[in-house]
């Protein structure tokens, strides 16, 4: 194999990582932008442009879960995947 060549499957592998990623920051600004920033529902925009006090502490402690929640499902999947390789499958 040249060793100037792009391997196809670590492209591949690239790209799903990058839509991985995607969709989970997608999910953090769904999720927080919900929890924390609501406009005022009589005009349906935003009475300031800039985030107010309350809005970024609420957006700061809805990413530390969010990315902690993540963390321990991702452990906890982990945990699964390799006890299903060691039994042959995902008993409980």
């Amino acid at each position: 194999q040249d060793a100037g060549a792009v391997d196809p499957a670590k492209i591949e592998m690239a790209v799903a990582e990058v839509e991985m990623l995607t969709d989970v920051f997608n999910r953090l600004v769904n999720s927080c932008h919900a929890k924390c920033i609501q406009p005022d529902p009589m005009k349906h925009r935003y009475n300031e442009g800039d985030l107010l006090k309350g809005e970024s502490v609420c957006i700061d402690r809805c990413t530390a879960k969010f990315f902690e929640v993540n963390k321990v499902v991702g452990e906890r999947m982990q945990t699964m995947g390799q006890n299903a390789q060691a039994t042959g499958g995902f008993g409980r």
